[in-house]
Order: structure tokens, then C-alpha cells, then sequence
């Protein structure tokens, strides 16, 4: 195997130590900031630094400052959203940032401060996973058990990991890319001692279902996901939940591409070329018929938007199938302010008038007087089974979309409420050609082109 001059790369992925030192002073003034402030104001509430920068496990650049205000056990849960969201607000106001508040399982303060962003999350002190009472409490344990188990040697390992993984486009535990998160990369770590031991592990051994159990919890028969590591400070949460069978994939085969021509430009982002008149050359190259749904994505938080999405995505793929039409394949994308976009590509966007309509079998006599009352003399015989001719729904594509994205048919597809709002609201259907002859922006470009070329990523 070639050799990689892995010292090299970390140069470039780990902060240096101005910005190590900046982060944690900002870190620290945040943290005097919120303790002050609350012992002013009388709230029994401690801040205390959590995530990859309490950890030391940040890629250079991206240091997102996670600081959670503890409040004990007993404190009314709405007094504590309350009063965190308070101090959060407050901090951000003194140290010259802006705010917005935010909703995922747990409502939390983001700011921009300095540069860099900042969360701000209140949660209840526990000291092990039994006391849980949010879906929050247990980031402070994950970070204790991190700074206990993992390293100074194996922090680098972990950013090898995470920088591998981001350019491979396996990275992110968000529904935008249903990846490794953060967390498990460091558990990752932890179970298989390098960068390389996980390379390995994965492209040698990894199997649907494959289990990391680093405290030997023995829970892993309770979940049913591609991946199972049972997070060791909660034996009843799989840390990896959120990774979806297509990420786990595609990190096995970029770990064997690396493994089989180890290259530096692993950590790179790739260059992609394109640009929209190959991307319409590639498409035409097919001989099928893509269409792109455009709509306004609705303004909920992106955690929402995705599998909305999504789920409308998968509906329009299924409906089109049960009314005969055969799908290639689809996409989603969003800006997730001004623009969402479901691709579907049509290997038939052309039907028939008539569709065979199979009935009942000859020995079922009422089913069959049924049958016969509704069709009269249409129906034959094939086999045991009564058949018939009857007009079908849609021909096309086009009739299709026009008649299942109206408000009396929309009930057909399976989705959130706030997509099905925007699409009737206001939608466009283009062919692909159409979108690509109008102003194309370099992100859909993107899109389009990845959607083409799906294992773009994983080799260098």
C-alpha cells in the first residue's frame, strides 16, 4: 500500500493553536458570561462546554461552540426552557452576536459570535442515563466518557475520520445527509483504535446489522438499523440511528477505493466539472424522461423539511408505479429557504389507453356475479380468472402530475402537510431540459450532476 503522508494532511485539517487558543478563550468568556448572569438573576444554572470543541475533535475552520446550561433535576421543565432560552439571548446580546432560536426535540439559542457559532442549550444535570428527562441530557455524558476514553493520538485519528468522511459525503447525522455523526465517529474510533482500523473494519466485516458495543451493554438485539452502536452511556439508544443504509454503503466502498489506491486527495473535496450543457448531453444520452417538481420549501426547521421532502418523493415514485408507469430513479434538493426540488426519471412517461383489470376467479360465484354486473360483457376468461379492459387514469407522465398535485387528488400521496401546503400554493413541472435551458444555479447544477454520477465521491 502506498504510503500517506497522513501528518501532512493533519496540517492542514487541525486548528492550529491561535485558533485552538481563540475558541476556547471565547468558550471560556461565554461560559463566565452565562454563570455570572445567572447567579445574578437568581437561576440555579451552570454552563459547562460540551460537543467537538470540549472534546478537541473540530476540523480546522469549523468550530461550532456547544454550550449547555445545567439546571437540577427538580427544576419545572418550562421553567427551564424558559429561563435557558433567557440567558442564552442575553449572553449573545452582551458579547455583540445575533440570535435565533431554534426547535429540534429540545428548543436551544444559536448565535453568531465573533464568527463562529454558537448554541445555547439547556438541559437537566444527570449523572447517568437512568435520570434522562430530555433528549438533550445525555451530550454532557457523551462528552465526559469521550475526554475519559479517547487519546491525544487518537483525536487526530478522529479528524482523519470525519475529514475522510466529509469529502466522501458520508458526514452529518442531519436528515440533509443521514451520516455519522460527530459522536459515533469518535466511538468508531474507540472500537477500532485508528483512522485505518476503521477503514479496515468496514470494508472487510462490516454487515447489515454490524454491531459496535464498546461497554459490552449487550442491548444491540434492540434496534433493527444497518448499524448498531449502543451508546455507552445509555444502553438503550443506538448512536447510530440516524445513519441511513445508503451512507453505511457508501462509506464500505469508499473505505475499499482507499484501501485498494490510497491517495491524499481523499481529504480534499473533489473537483467536480460540470456544467449545464454536458449535464443536458448526459441526460439526453439516457433515452428517458426526467421531470423536476419545484416548489417553496415550507419554513419549518431543515431537520423537518428533509424527510418531508423525502416522504413526498418516495409517495410520487410509488403512485406513478401503480398507475404503470416504470421510474428510473429520483432525487431531492433544497436550498431549504427559496427553491426545493423532486427529481423522477421515467424509463415509460407513455402509456396505452386500455389496462388488462384482473377480477375474480371463476369459482368465486358472488365475487363473480359482482365482477360481471359492473363490466357486463366485457369481461373473458384467462385461466380461472375473469379479465377486462378498462380505460386507464393517466397516459402520461404530464396527466399524471396534473391530476394527483391538484387539492381533490393530492390525498393520493403520502406527505408532510407543510409540503403539501407549498405545493398548492404554487408549483412548477419542467421537463429536465426546460430547467436546464433556464438559469441553472451552480448548487442544482450540483445536484443534477451527482444524481448522474452517484458514486462521484467515494474514488479519487
Amino acid at each position: 500500500m502506498a504510503d500517506i503522508n497522513f501528518d501532512r494532511i493533519l496540517e492542514d485539517i487541525k486548528p492550529t493553536e491561535t485558533e485552538k487558543k481563540r475558541v476556547m478563550e471565547l468558550s471560556d468568556e461565554l461560559i463566565k458570561n452565562l454563570n455570572e448572569t445567572a447567579a445574578r438573576k437568581g437561576a440555579e444554572a451552570e454552563a459547562v462546554l460540551v460537543g467537538s470543541v470540549a472534546k478537541s475533535t473540530w476540523l480546522a475552520g469549523k468550530a461550532d461552540i456547544d454550550i449547555f446550561m445545567e439546571f437540577s433535576l427538580d427544576t419545572d421543565e418550562s421553567y427551564l426552557k424558559r429561563c435557558g432560552l433567557k440567558l442564552g439571548h442575553n449572553c449573545i446580546e452582551t458579547m455583540g452576536g445575533t440570535a435565533e432560536e431554534r426547535y429540534a426535540s429540545h428548543p436551544y439559542v444559536t448565535g453568531t459570535i465573533e464568527g463562529y457559532e454558537v448554541d445555547f442549550v439547556p438541559c437537566y444535570f444527570i449523572e447517568d442515563a437512568s435520570q434522562l428527562k430530555s433528549a438533550v441530557d445525555r451530550t454532557i455524558l457523551h462528552t465526559q466518557y469521550i475526554k475519559k476514553h479517547l487519546n491525544k493520538k487518537q483525536e487526530d485519528e478522529v479528524l482523519l475520520l470525519k475529514r475522510f468522511m466529509e469529502c466522501v459525503g458520508t458526514y452529518g447525522s442531519e436528515f440533509k445527509v443521514g451520516g455519522f455523526s460527530g459522536y459515533l465517529c469518535e466511538l468508531m474510533v474507540l472500537e477500532y483504535g485508528t483512522f485505518m482500523g476503521v477503514l479496515g473494519a468496514a470494508s472487510s466485516s462490516w454487515r447489515y446489522g454490524q454491531i459496535v458495543d464498546l461497554e459490552n451493554h449487550g442491548t444491540a438485539e434492540l434496534f433493527k438499523d444497518p448499524l448498531v452502536a449502543v451508546d455507552p452511556v445509555d444502553k438503550n439508544r443506538n448512536v447510530a440511528a440516524a445513519l441511513n443504509l445508503q451512507k453505511m454503503s457508501d462509506f464500505i466502498i469508499a473505505s475499499e477505493n482507499f484501501l485498494k489506491n490510497p491517495s491524499e486527495r481523499y481529504f480534499y473535496p473533489k473537483d467536480l466539472e460540470f456544467h449545464s450543457e454536458s449535464v443536458k448531453k448526459e441526460f439526453l444520452k439516457r433515452g428517458t424522461k426526467t421531470f423536476i417538481l419545484t416548489f417553496r420549501p415550507p419554513d419549518i426547521p431543515a431537520d423537518a423539511v428533509y424527510p418531508q421532502i423525502r416522504k413526498t418523493e418516495k409517495s410520487i415514485v410509488k403512485v406513478a408505479e401503480s398507475h404503470g408507469f416504470t421510474v428510473t430513479g429520483s432525487d431531492s434538493w433544497t436550498d431549504e429557504d427559496d427553491e426545493a426540488m423532486i427529481l423522477v426519471e421515467f424509463e415509460t412517461w407513455k402509456l396505452p389507453s386500455m389496462r388488462k383489470h384482473s377480477g375474480p376467479q371463476i369459482w368465486f360465484k358472488e365475487h363473480q356475479e359482482r365482477f360481471l354486473e359492473k363490466y357486463s360483457g366485457k369481461a373473458w376468461v384467462e385461466g380461472d380468472r375473469w379479465v377486462v379492459e378498462v380505460p386507464r387514469t393517466y397516459e402520461s407522465v404530464e396527466a399524471f402530475f396534473e391530476g394527483v398535485l391538484t387539492p381533490n387528488k393530492i390525498g393520493y400521496l403520502r406527505f408532510g402537510k407543510h409540503v403539501k401546503t407549498e405545493i398548492l400554493t404554487e408549483h412548477q413541472l419542467l421537463d429536465i431540459n426546460e430547467l436546464l435551458e433556464s438559469q441553472c444555479d451552480g448548487e442544482v447544477l450540483r445536484f443534477l450532476y451527482l444524481y448522474l454520477n452517484k458514486n462521484e465521491l467515494l474514488w479519487r
